[in-house]
């Protein structure tokens, strides 16, 4: 026993240092780091090294097996990917900083002084992105804090003092600023909010999980796990770290954008300043996905009504039968979905852009204004998905394929649906991919939560999709596929220079992630590792599939008319980079390979 305890008490092995996912992650947020401005560069590296002395300690720790922890254990042979969830977010913020600089030029008397509201906002969001991991890393030290380890020990300290380091950086940036007074203050304590929401929200999702005993109840937990069960889908605390610091960030612009249209309502002067640059479709698709994330809480909210009026009630409602609560429940959901889609968006897109006609009328005006083109994609796009649909749906009925293989048929669909519009309607695509993203929440609302009459046809469909990756609760991979290919999309709207950027979920999912998966499968022979799956003639399969395809999109995209800028052995460091985060890493990669290689496309 003595021995046993010894040896558990014992100091993570040097081997254990360096492993191929840190080593990627490392140079991937070096070659971000040395294309940045110093003032902006050193917080980034501070905050890698936090991150990195942080997933030491929890993958090192038997701490980590204890509560508010012991869900998010690593798979086998793989990290925590802490390290991968602390250095995506802000990386890809310090791209597009990099990139706008390009194109809108700084003070030459002061690099933190820009006359352009685009820029500062930009950087807002990067330390509000980079502060919301920090708080994290933080939350996670102070469940560490009693490890026995020496080893261990020496981690938190490091990670605690570099926390501090961060800290008095962030300070000192924003207290240098030459405009002082209370804009800085404000901004400040913004995005401390931020770090401080992301803690909330990831402290909240790991300690509870409500029962149920009573309908009312099923179907408030059901509401719950919409949301609470996405993070038990997330099997490392990297990737639970980058979708509640990426919530976080993205409701966070909403109401930044919210708070500086009422305060500049109300006063000549808002103390919270956004760009006033963003388009019509940018608001609109914005304002429905907020709707959709609080229908929720109308739905919630309504179903609170009905039982408390139904305790008021008559002694024979408490009788009545199971399905004539669901179909009550589903009159409450369609009258709850109605209410946000035709009240709530419509007032939120006319208070922050002043939009004066409902959304709904301005994308059908959209949609049928020079619409020979985009009438024609809608009608390509529905053919292909629908062919791909029914032939894969009986192949995965009848056949014995590997359902691996079958999802990465879905990738190569992908590639064929979205490749035309981003070349030849690039707007249009982004509200083709808002659009999906809202009917895929609402169908997944309705199967979730058994609305009738679409609740079980649509929960028989998706399962013939469905592998380990999901759960008897919610189903993902549809969304990781689709957010992968339009998170590139959408942060490459506007100003850019780059123009493989937008590709860059495309190319990296539907070209790359599947010519790796099938060469690997079918051939694949030397494994990177012993523990893991990834083969070395897959990483090198996807690689050059990567770069034939940029080869070929480049020489449609000068065709076209676009201004190429983009340096070869640049491209070949983003490739080479993204692919072997795909053979390395064990965590969500619809997620961060896409995230990864557009900020690397971006430099």
């Amino acid at each position: 026993m003595a021995r046993l305890a010894r040896a558990t008490a014992a100091p993570p092995s040097p081997a254990l240092l360096v492993t191929g996912e840190r080593l990627v992650v490392v140079l991937f947020a070096a070659r971000v780091a040395l294309a940045a401005p110093a003032h902006l560069a050193a917080p980034l590296s501070i905050l890698v090294a936090a991150a990195l002395a942080v997933e030491l300690a929890v993958d090192g720790s038997a701490a980590a097996s204890s509560p508010p922890l012991r869900r998010f254990k690593a798979r086998p042979g793989a990290s925590s990917g802490i390290l991968l969830g602390a250095t995506t977010l802000p990386s890809v913020m310090l791209s597009q900083l990099i990139q706008l600089s390009r194109l809108l030029p700084t003070d030459p008397d002061g690099p933190e002084v820009s006359p352009f509201p685009e820029f500062a906002y930009l950087e807002m969001r990067y330390w509000a992105a980079s502060i919301s991991c920090l708080c994290v890393l933080a939350f996670f030290l102070w469940h560490l804090r009693q490890s026995p380890s020496e080893g261990i020990s020496k981690c938190l300290k490091y990670g605690s003092s570099l926390i501090v380091l961060y800290l008095m950086t962030y300070c000192l940036s924003f207290l240098l600023k030459t405009d002082g007074g209370p804009m800085v203050m404000t901004n400040m304590v913004y995005m401390l909010c931020h770090g401080l929401a992301a803690v909330i929200l990831i402290k909240h999702i790991l300690e509870k999980f409500p029962s149920c005993s009573s309908f009312g109840l099923y179907l408030k937990s059901k509401m719950y796990h919409f949301f609470t069960h996405l993070f038990t889908l997330l099997h490392t605390l990297g990737e639970a770290l980058l979708v509640s610091s990426g919530l976080i960030l993205y409701f966070g612009d909403m109401l930044a954008h919210t708070l500086s249209k009422m305060e500049f309502s109300m006063s000549s002067k808002a103390l919270i300043h956004t760009p006033g640059t963003r388009s019509d479709m940018t608001t609109i698709i914005q304002g429905i996905l907020l709707g959709l994330f609080l229908l929720p809480l109308i739905y919630k909210s309504s179903l609170q009504l009905w039982d408390y009026s139904r305790m008021k009630g008559k002694q024979q409602m408490q009788a009545a039968e199971e399905h004539k609560r669901k179909r009550i429940s589903s009159a409450l959901f369609y009258a709850s979905l109605l209410v946000v889609l035709m009240l709530l968006v419509p007032s939120w897109t006319h208070l922050v852009q002043g939009l004066k006609v409902h959304p709904f009328v301005w994308i059908i005006n959209y949609m049928f204004t020079d619409s020979h083109e985009r009438l024609a994609l809608c009608a390509y796009w529905i053919c292909v998905i629908y062919v791909s649909v029914r032939r894969f749906y009986s192949i995965s009925k009848q056949s014995k394929t590997e359902r691996i293989l079958l999802r990465k048929y879905y990738h190569l669909v992908a590639v064929l649906i979205f490749t035309p519009a981003v070349i030849f309607q690039p707007a249009f695509l982004d509200l083709a991919f808002g659009a999906a993203f809202a009917v895929f929440l609402i169908l997944e609302m309705i199967r979730i939560w058994e609305v009738y009459p679409l609740g079980r046809v649509v929960h028989q469909f998706m399962n013939a999709f469905t592998d380990h990756r999901d759960s008897e609760v919610l189903i993902v991979s549809h969304f990781s596929l689709l957010l992968g290919c339009a998170l590139p999309k959408w942060m490459s709207s506007g100003l850019n220079d780059r123009p493989l950027a937008p590709f860059a979920g495309i190319l990296s999912l539907g070209i790359g992630d599947t010519m790796a998966s099938m060469i690997g499968y079918k051939y694949g022979v030397l494994r990177w590792s012993k523990t893991g799956k990834k083969t070395i003639e897959g990483t090198a399969a996807g690689i050059t599939s990567v770069l034939a395809a940029c080869s070929i999109l480049v020489s449609l995209l000068a065709s076209s008319g676009y201004i190429l800028s983009q340096n070869w052995f640049s491209l070949l460091i983003a490739v080479t980079l993204s692919g072997l985060l795909e053979a390395y890493t064990a965590q969500l990669d619809n997620a961060f390979i896409p995230l990864v290689f557009y900020s690397l496309l971006c430099l």
